[in-house]
């Protein structure tokens, strides 16, 4: 019984970051820290251990997952600003038609997912499947619906993204396995997103066309737009490096020169910074614009994400705190004699913080705090567990959900519309998500 009294004190604590961040509209940033002292005080915790532990926690997660979460939001930039994101999504569009136009944007969806934060992908992919929806009279939500199932799957599942390489890394997952087994959840959760959901919609006609600015406001013709091979190489560089890295190690001893070499360039950190370095030249002075217009993308990106850095942040002190006050160890215990499988269980924990804290990046950090104890109660790998919490982090959102708001304002949905489209492809994208994975435990 003593072992639920500190998964009490966390429960109490979500249930006052709901009330803090939905009823009395606190910034997520403040009600995060706030929940965290909670935590510490309920617990006993000493203050200089306090002290510490949000000094630790703050400082590693912008250290690391911050880090990560500029550097993709300024690829991301490079990218649209000269064009390039258009033309990846002609090209694959173009080659499609109409026939397969969904499952085009799935693809087109899953890889800037990778490749960009996703509120920045949001605002790039939406002005052009609007366009697409008007030259080709469908549904403007049928193809809604599959470009955001994949783009918010691959977000959640896939590194260099914040909230995988921060599960990753706190439960010391290989990145290239993450990359291998990560697909295998992805495809069939957004086939069944954005393929099947929208079959068993049958009024998305009667939702009206949005008014909002497309690709075809901005002139591209002065910049010298990189071939589609390349500007859909560079977002992937950092899924090719860490890739690589996994396969050789797996052929070659850790002691080869080359296995040592790829470790280093296949590290999150390192092989987006690589890419970034890449579309400053091909996204910037390839594509004639100077070092100071593309430096001025980046600055752009920086200043649209700055906020989300900052929750994040406080994210990271919320999970060092529950670290550091022993409750992910408490946890561990008490579900010991609980008939419940642990991958479940990792699912059912980061939705929960999900749904309190509205954030994607923030659910999965914290989560990974207070599941990396099974690891060593259940016999588990930590690539399966760490894609259950990930596949969790992407389950249905709350009005105090960011992408919540952004779904409803952009399209002028009501409420009832909001969750019954962005709602339940969320859902099914999370909810077949760890299905894949339990399915996965059959084999590994």
């Amino acid at each position: 019984m003593e072992h639920w009294i500190p998964v009490l004190w966390v429960g109490l604590a979500i249930v006052l970051l709901l009330f803090l961040t939905i009823k009395v509209k606190l910034h997520s940033f403040l009600a995060l820290l706030i929940v965290g002292l909670l935590v510490a005080f309920l617990e006993g915790m000493p203050l200089e251990s306090l002290v510490s532990a949000i000094s630790k926690g703050a400082g590693n997660t912008l250290a690391g997952v911050g880090l990560i979460v500029i550097l993709g939001a300024a690829l991301g930039q490079l990218m649209t600003d000269c064009g390039a994101s258009k033309k990846v999504a002609d090209v694959i569009l173009k080659t499609c038609g109409t026939k397969y136009l969904k499952w085009g944007l799935l693809f087109i969806g899953s890889v800037f997912g990778t490749a960009m934060f996703f509120e920045v992908g949001f605002i790039i992919m939406m002005p052009l499947v609007i366009g697409i929806a008007k030259e080709a009279k469908i549904p403007y939500m049928a193809l809604v619906i599959p470009s955001l199932a994949a783009l918010a799957q691959a977000h959640s599942l896939l590194p260099p993204q914040p909230g995988p390489v921060a599960l990753m890394t706190t439960l010391g997952a290989d990145s290239g396995l993450v990359y291998l087994f990560g697909l295998v959840v992805l495809i069939p959760s957004i086939i069944a997103a954005g393929i099947i959901l929208p079959r068993f919609l049958d009024d998305l006609n009667v939702y009206k066309m949005p008014t909002i600015g497309g690709f075809e406001e901005t002139d591209y013709s002065k910049f010298k737009t990189p071939s589609f091979a390349v500007s859909l190489l560079i977002p992937l560089l950092p899924a090719i490096l860490m890739i690589s890295h996994t396969l050789v190690a797996a052929v070659l001893p850790k002691e080869h020169m080359l296995v040592y070499v790829l470790n280093f360039l296949g590290s999150p950190i390192i092989s987006l910074f690589l890419s970034v370095l890449v579309a400053l030249y091909v996204f910037g002075v390839r594509a004639g614009r100077t070092i100071a217009e593309a430096s001025d993308s980046i600055s752009k990106a920086i200043k649209g994400i700055a906020v989300v850095v900052l929750i994040i942040g406080a994210g990271g002190v919320f999970k060092e705190i529950i670290i550091s006050a022993g409750v992910g160890q408490h946890i561990a215990e008490a579900v010991k004699g609980v008939d419940i499988n642990p991958l479940i269980l990792a699912w059912i924990i980061t939705a929960i913080i999900r749904w309190a804290t509205g954030q994607g990046a923030v659910s999965a950090i914290t989560a990974a705090g207070l599941v990396s104890p099974l690891l060593g109660v259940y016999d588990i790998d930590p690539v399966l567990l760490m894609l259950a919490c990930a596949a969790g982090s992407n389950t249905i959102t709350m009005p105090n959900d960011a992408a919540f708001w952004l779904m409803k304002e952009t399209f002028n949905l009501s409420m009832a519309q909001t969750f019954k489209t962005w709602g339940l492809l969320e859902l099914i994208n999370s909810v077949v998500g760890l299905i894949v994975v339990l399915i996965l435990t059959l084999f590994i």
